[in-house]
């Protein structure tokens, strides 16, 4: 398993890649995941991530986390040989910022949170509906256990 991360914020939010890996493991452990994968993960500021969110989405607004699966169905993800590529997770370092305030905990719990979020888009888990709802936030509780 493997994180390709790029950070285009900050210098200080460098640090996240040896978080994100931290939490990597705990979700394919959590999830009972086994395989060689590889998700690019992107720190951004607001204009960029507003940007794609209006390109991709057509929401003309900068939003927090951003996921785009390179693979739709769940037999797509056991396949044999090589590494994976999952995915594009992609990171406002500036909403997260604005959140963590606005929520009153730390950057560290919010930049883990859209992480454990966005990762799960990755793994096919959605929030449409009440029940999938209740099963993906349940998951993200899990996986960020007592983080503030």
């Amino acid at each position: 398993m493997v994180i390709d991360f790029l950070n285009q914020g900050p210098k200080e939010f460098d640090s996240y890649e040896d978080i994100f890996n931290e939490y990597y493991v705990k979700i394919f452990k959590k999830l009972n995941l086994k395989g060689d994968f590889i998700t690019d993960v992107t720190i951004v500021d607001n204009k960029t991530i507003h940007k794609i969110n209006n390109e991709y989405r057509n929401v003309d607004r900068p939003t927090d986390v951003i996921s785009f699966a390179f693979l739709d169905e769940k037999s797509e993800r056991e396949l044999k040989g090589g590494p994976i590529n999952l995915g594009q997770i992609i990171i406002s370092y500036q909403k997260a910022i604005e959140q963590a305030d606005e929520y009153k905990h730390s950057l560290k719990r919010e930049m883990v949170f859209l992480f454990v979020h966005g990762m799960l888009h990755l793994l096919g888990y959605d929030h449409m509906n009440e029940d999938d709802e209740k099963v993906m936030f349940g998951l993200q509780d899990d996986i960020l256990g007592g983080l503030k």
